[in-house]
């Protein structure tokens, strides 16, 4: 199951920071880079093993508000091809990105109190 949990958080690590690099010619781009950089460091301190439960938790929330914030007016889906036809897209991007980031975290945090307590 380890080997598992180090394969998801690596994949993640890596999708995150694609994120990042999609980002540059975002209108809003510097406050997506670093919200999908805590991302990526989160990842890598769950890969090292180096984050207290506790943070993870409060990222999950963090991105929960985000997914909330930013959920667009009208859905219009997500449409990949050829860049951002309307806001209402762009939103249901970062706010989909942003649930995305939330179950991660959540996953993280589950698995690390799971760890934590096998060891008592």
């Amino acid at each position: 199951m380890e080997t598992f949990f180090k394969i998801f958080a690596l994949v993640f690590t890596l999708l995150f920071g694609y994120a990042i690099v999609v980002q540059f010619n975002d209108p809003d781009a510097l406050k997506w880079i670093l919200i999908y950089l805590a991302a990526v460091v989160a990842s890598v301190l769950f890969l090292l093993k180096k984050l207290k439960t506790i943070v993870y938790f409060l990222l999950t929330i963090f991105f929960l508000v985000l997914f909330v914030v930013y959920w667009p007016e009208t859905y219009e889906g997500v449409q990949l091809d050829h860049g951002m036809k309307t806001v209402n897209i762009e939103e249901g991007r970062e706010s989909l990105g942003s649930l995305i980031a939330a179950v991660v975290m959540l996953v993280y945090g589950l698995r690390t109190r799971f760890v934590n307590r096998s060891k008592i």
